[in-house]
């Protein structure tokens, strides 16, 4: 049997040569097709190869009556319905790796662009003017490059800054101080970052925590002279932020691939000659866009023959039978992990999920896969799914265990993670209670009933009374309303915690008020 791969989108030769080298596998080229001649060449289709241009609708996909994979060339998947794809069973693959020699080689482009103002001499001599003492440098050599984000992109660019001879200096969520030094940089948090580095690169996705990560209070922490780097996402750094600490002369240049809104027109830090700027060229490389149709075209054939895929993006379906007893537990796994890695700042070592009760006859699988996805996604944003989450946890160092038990402490279920760093042990549990739906029930060792959805104000105090009115008095304050509260405590006058959901987002400077208070231990704001 040969399988019939549909290819509507153009793709490097090498991708294809791929494909030709199987002898069970027959593909066809058909771009520039309509609508409704899609619809007629996809009924036959075993895979469909894509990247940008073709639009992989709901209803395309309910045509297909063979499709068992779509591959996507590249790294987004806007254009494909995931939805769709699970619940037909068809897995969905990307290629999110083959961009990432480009990326980091772009970033030292730009840094030493940046280092030796060699677009602004290049623009000067076009212009027939010859001016070397305007157009003076500086060395890279015994530099700090700060990094922020040091993942497959921030550690190639750390690698290829040691060659360059400078001192790299590293910050990420899953970064320890025994990693770094593995590595041969230093770690130091994002404050220590920002303070010594004499060049700043980013490489974190854009999400809730990371925009406008560089604001105001950010460069003014930063050394003067600083200059700064993004081919990472734009909405990272706040750029009329940036702007200004260039007119005072804090930020001596920026070098910028991506900005907060593209394309742009009249954007006013290109006005600067202290900004080197380029439309979005990460990727553009003819390597890199070769590797993404090799790595697509691969994970495809391997899922045809048998195999395991690489870049999955949806999860792979499950016997229906097994789906509908545990799909249930998925949105409660999910936000449990979630809600714990608000708990801590330290480096995440170790993950224990304990299942109790009917849990611990069932497949679990899934549910642990939920579980990791939900610690990871505040830190990695979209890029984590329920089936990768586990390989880039264990990319990261984190060790995974499961454990079942029958004791479930008066519950039918009960589903515990718990979360090991080098400095403590944080843990929650959480249940689903007949006609009520997922509930956290305990968060270290206090009990607690919380529905694991909305704005969540968790706080440590000491009991004592006047502790509760003066906190409400602070949170009316600001205008936050209290939706629920309850407290529990470990014994009279000691450690108590309070939950609270309140109707909208503590900002920072709130939160920190909060922890002002002289009875108050920590505070952590929960968006769920």
């Amino acid at each position: 049997m040969a399988f019939h791969v549909l290819i509507t989108d153009p793709l490097s030769k090498e991708g294809i040569q791929v494909l030709e080298q199987q002898e069970n596998l027959q593909y066809e080229f058909a771009t520039d097709l309509s609508s409704d001649e899609l619809l007629t060449k996809i009924e036959t289709a075993d895979a469909l190869l894509v990247r940008s241009q073709t639009q992989v609708t709901r209803q395309l996909i309910e045509s297909a009556g063979n499709l068992k994979i779509i591959g996507r060339a590249g790294v987004g998947v806007d254009n494909i319905d995931i939805n769709a794809a699970t619940e037909r069973g068809i897995i969905v693959v990307n290629a999110p790796n083959g961009n990432t020699n480009s990326a980091a080689e772009h970033t030292m482009a730009m840094l030493m662009a940046l280092s030796r103002k060699i677009p602004q001499a290049h623009y000067s001599l076009k212009n027939q003017q010859w001016d070397r003492k305007k157009y003076v440098g500086v060395e890279l050599k015994n530099k700090t490059l700060g990094i922020i984000g040091l993942g497959r992109i921030g550690a190639e660019v750390a690698y290829r800054a040691k060659g360059q001879r400078m001192n790299v200096m590293a910050y990420d969520p899953f970064l320890t101080p025994e990693k770094a030094d593995h590595l041969g940089i230093d770690y130091g948090t994002v404050k220590e970052v920002l303070n010594k580095a004499d060049f700043i690169t980013i490489h974190t996705p854009l999400l809730k925590e990371t925009k406008h990560l560089l604001n105001e209070e950010a460069f003014r922490q930063m050394k003067p002279g600083v200059q700064i780097i993004n081919c990472a996402r734009g909405g990272i750094i706040d750029e009329e932020a940036l702007y200004q600490a260039i007119l005072e002369g804090k930020v001596a240049g920026a070098a910028l691939d991506v900005l907060e809104e593209e394309p742009f027109h009249h954007h006013k830090l290109l006005n600067l000659p202290e900004v080197v700027a380029t439309p979005h060229l990460g990727a553009s490389t003819v390597e890199a866009q070769e590797n993404v149709a090799v790595d697509v075209c691969q994970d495809v054939i391997w899922f045809l023959t048998g195999g395991v895929v690489q870049n999955p993006v949806n999860l792979p379906s499950l016997p229906k039978e097994v789906l509908r007893r545990i799909e249930p537990y998925f949105h409660l796994a999910e936000k449990l992990g979630s809600f714990l890695i608000h708990l801590t700042q330290d480096v995440i070592e170790e993950v224990n999920i304990y299942y109790s009760g009917e849990l611990a006859g069932v497949e679990t699988a899934p549910i642990t896969r939920n579980t990791v996805k939900g610690l990871l996604t505040r830190h990695l944003g979209d890029h984590v799914n329920d089936v990768n989450a586990l390989y880039l946890a264990e990319k990261r160092g984190i060790h995974i265990h499961e454990n079942r038990t029958t004791t479930t402490k008066g519950f039918t279920n009960l589903l515990t993670v718990e979360i090991v760093t080098n400095t403590e042990k944080r843990s929650v549990a959480g249940t689903l209670l007949n006609g009520l739906g997922a509930r956290i029930v305990q968060v270290d060792h206090y009990s607690v009933d919380v529905t694991p959805k909305g704005h969540i104000l968790m706080i440590r105090h000491q009991d004592k009374p006047g502790v509760i009115g003066k906190m409400g008095s602070l949170l009316a304050q600001f205008n936050i309303n209290i939706a629920t509260m309850q407290v529990d405590r470990a014994q009279v006058g000691g450690d108590a915690v309070m939950m609270l959901t309140v109707d909208k987002h503590l900002e920072a400077k709130e939160l920190e008020a909060l922890k002002q208070l002289e009875e108050i231990h920590q505070a952590n704001a929960i968006d769920l």
